[in-house]
């Protein structure tokens, strides 16, 4: 009976969820879906780094307005909850010129790294956090796809950067790729 508390279980993964998160054959679907994320933060990062309201003389003043309509929807009880909006207040709107740095450059260094392919997972999950941020403050517009499509990709990190310099990367980084050959003669060994 001790044997048996010792050895680890193994649930083995179902053929939808290993292709799709595991597979290499599954990468095309993750570069579209990469893709048109990365292009949805490249753009939206690269037009905040070019107004003035966000990273030039008049930085923060974006954010401050971005909030201050936040507040006005949790005082009225809509879309804001009070401790998210308590966040905003205290922490967010005296700190506005950062944070319009952090967000304009953020967004564009998400939609860069999604779009070569670079360390998706981690892109995608700063991504996921932007738009979560975003739904907190109240605002809908393509956050919440973006937010589902990002969580797929944090999911999908092992193949999502196969067609992109992940391919390279990560095995860099010490990912352990190895053909489904040599997994099975390693299965079996330690069977």
């Amino acid at each position: 009976m001790k044997d048996a508390k010792k050895r680890n279980i193994i649930i083995p993964e179902n053929p939808v969820s290993k292709y799709l998160f595991s597979s290499v054959y599954a990468a095309w679907i993750w570069l579209i879906i990469r893709l048109y994320v990365g292009y949805a933060w490249l753009t939206a990062g690269w037009h905040k780094v070019q107004s003035d309201a966000w990273t030039g003389e008049n930085a923060g003043s974006a954010v401050q307005g971005f909030i201050k309509g936040a507040l006005a929807k949790a005082a009225e009880g809509k879309d804001v909850t009070g401790w998210y909006a308590g966040f905003l207040e205290n922490t967010v709107l005296p700190h506005a010129k950062i944070f319009g740095f952090l967000v304009a450059y953020g967004e564009l260094l998400v939609g860069l790294g999604l779009i070569v392919g670079l360390l998706t997972g981690i892109a995608a999950f700063f991504g996921a956090v932007m738009n979560a941020s975003f739904l907190f403050a109240g605002t809908l517009s393509t956050n919440p796809i973006l937010f589902i499509l990002a969580t797929w990709l944090v999911l999908a990190w092992k193949n999502a950067g196969w067609y992109g310099l992940d391919r390279w990367v990560l095995p860099l980084l010490g990912t352990p790729w190895y053909r489904e050959s040599s997994q099975n003669k390693n299965h079996s060994e330690n069977i």
